[in-house]
């Protein structure tokens, strides 16, 4: 079972990458009208003629409970349909935050901002949506971004309501209090709908072609199966083979057996202790660093903290005899609102005892 379940599930990623690969491509010779619309004040939406535009454009409209209050503006209506629409809210439904960086973690901010979601805001990294700003330089050699976020449940009735009138796609944006509204907007959240509906019609028709292959295979094996002649020999083969193999199994059962115990003992003492690992963890570690994460991989160790001076403990492990070969394995960062730098550390284990015979 366990066998055909791993096929199944193979042959389902199969489909899902080729069914990607097709609409991906039908993508390129297509394109949808762009629209923007911005929130006001008042809560009224209205579209946008251009980006650097300030006045609104035509009538505005209302959103409440997920739907357009009626009567929809006929102009709107019809703009709507079958466009992409860029929906600018208003900075107060966002949270805010600057996050000071490293240059270098200019490049992978995806990873950086994600694993910090649920300290920068009220949220979980799954429960929001959020986005953030191009990167600003600034002195020391270090970045500052702006992070803006917000939960999904906020959100989720206004991109519903603008589906529900056609739109093929749903970005919104923020653009923080205080900038000007032709400025860069932050994208926190995208939704297509025309192409997740392509992609499980699609799906179906490629499930529809494997089945029926599967059928047609099945049907020839079936066939080779009852006119093959030589499915009772091959049955007696069979069963000469396996009482072959239960002797030789019993004859080498004892060996196994010892052989077994010997890798147990072997790896009962090559396997580093998690208690010393982190009974030597703290006796290294000053009193101003605290840890927040300590994973043991096999005669790997990973820590994950806060300290005032990240540098100086690769030094303090370097030094100690149970660690070697201490590196940084993600970027430094430090936060506007706290003192410490958050560090991520990696370093080899090594055995202070010599094992035993």
């Amino acid at each position: 079972m366990m066998f055909l379940r791993r096929i199944a599930d193979g042959f389902s990623r199969w489909i899902d990458r080729v069914a990607a690969v097709i609409i991906a491509l039908h993508g390129w010779f297509g394109s949808s009208r762009l629209v923007r619309l911005v929130e006001q004040p008042d809560g009224t939406i209205s579209a946008q003629a251009a980006r650097r535009a300030k006045e609104p454009q035509g009538e505005p409209m209302q959103i409440r409970d997920g739907r357009i209050v009626e009567p929809i503006p006929a102009q709107m209506a019809a703009t709507l349909k079958g466009s992409q629409v860029e929906l600018i809210l208003q900075p107060n439904r966002f949270v805010f935050r600057a996050l000071e960086l490293p240059r270098r973690a200019a490049d992978f901010l995806d990873g950086v901002v994600r694993a910090q979601i649920d300290r920068l805001t009220p949220w979980s990294a799954a429960d929001a949506a959020f986005g953030w700003s191009l990167p600003t330089e600034i002195a020391d050699g270090r970045v500052l971004v702006i992070v803006a976020a917000t939960a999904h449940s906020r959100i989720a009735p206004l991109v519903q309501a603008l589906m529900g009138q056609g739109a093929d796609g749903v970005v919104v944006s923020a653009i923080p209090q205080g900038a000007e509204t032709a400025s860069t907007p932050i994208r926190v959240y995208e939704r297509k709908t025309r192409g997740s509906l392509e992609f499980q019609r699609l799906r179906r028709v490629l499930m529809s072609i494997l089945a029926l292959t599967g059928l047609l295979a099945s049907g020839a094996v079936a066939a080779a199966v009852v006119y093959g002649g030589e499915l009772q020999d091959r049955r007696y083969d069979v069963a000469r083979r396996i009482a072959e193999r239960r002797a030789a199994l019993e004859i080498g059962r004892s060996a196994v057996d010892e052989s077994g115990l010997a890798v147990v003992e072997k790896r009962k003492r090559e396997v580093p202790s998690s208690v010393i690992v982190l009974e030597a963890m703290s006796q290294i570690l000053p009193d101003h660093t605290y840890l927040t994460e300590l994973r043991v991989q096999g005669d790997k160790l990973q820590i994950v903290g806060i300290t005032r001076d990240a540098p100086s403990l690769i030094r303090l492990i370097e030094q100690s005899s149970h660690f070697s070969q201490a590196t940084f394995f993600a970027p430094t960062t430090r936060s506007l609102s706290e003192a410490g730098e958050h560090f991520n550390i990696e370093a080899r284990i090594e055995p202070v005892y010599t094992p035993g015979p």
